[in-house]
């Protein structure tokens, strides 16, 4: 891991910026108190075929920690998405939704970031904007083989690789977006966020916090 120590405090980074953004985060109130919402980035070589695209990911039932080390990142070296086989190796198990990275990492080779997040709002408003907002079927659940096929699916039959952002219909408020850098895998995110927040804006007249 010491090898990786400048993408692990990256995605550390960014996964704090997705905790105060309340996308990424641990909450009694929401999902029966688990975590929810992980990071994750490709190391070298970033050469290898689909399986062999090894990333690090934040561990799993992460999303809570106030403070966040490396200890708490691992690296999946090698996955089979449709078996729900992942080889890691670090300090904590890696997020039960590694499998789901693999599928959006085989995608391409030019996909570096994958964010998971959760957002009740971009959940709702994909179900309403679909055609630029595609979103999973409802009976593929977080992890599953079906997901990493919805993935493809959507891939080869949505925008999903002009908007660089998905709904995931079977797991409750769950976005996943990608992109060649963080900064490019949090745009789709922010600029959903940005739209939906004015559309309800205009149809209340208010935004609470």
């Amino acid at each position: 891991m010491e090898r990786h120590r400048e993408c692990a405090a990256a995605i550390i980074s960014w996964r704090d910026i997705l905790v105060r953004l309340s996308l990424v985060g641990q909450s009694a109130e929401r999902y029966g108190g688990l975590g929810f919402g992980n990071v994750s980035a490709r190391v070298a070589p970033f050469a290898g075929g689909r399986g062999q695209r090894a990333f690090l990911i934040t561990g799993t039932q992460t999303g809570g920690h106030v403070c966040m080390s490396s200890q708490e990142v691992t690296l999946v070296s090698q996955t089979r998405a449709r078996e729900g086989w992942v080889k890691s190796q670090g300090p904590v198990k890696p997020s039960s939704e590694s499998t789901t990275h693999a599928a959006v990492y085989d995608l391409s080779p030019a996909i570096r970031w994958v964010f998971h997040v959760h957002s009740p709002l971009l959940w709702a408003w994909s179900e309403k904007h679909s055609a630029s907002f595609p979103r999973s079927a409802a009976d593929a659940s977080y992890g599953s083989p079906q997901m990493a096929d919805e993935i493809d699916r959507l891939w080869r039959e949505t925008t999903f690789p002009e908007s660089r952002i998905m709904a995931m219909g079977g797991h409750e408020d769950g976005v996943i977006a990608f992109g060649r850098s963080p900064m490019e895998a949090a745009q789709p995110v922010l600029t959903a966020l940005s739209v939906a927040n004015i559309a309800r804006c205009l149809n209340t007249g208010a935004l609470c916090l």
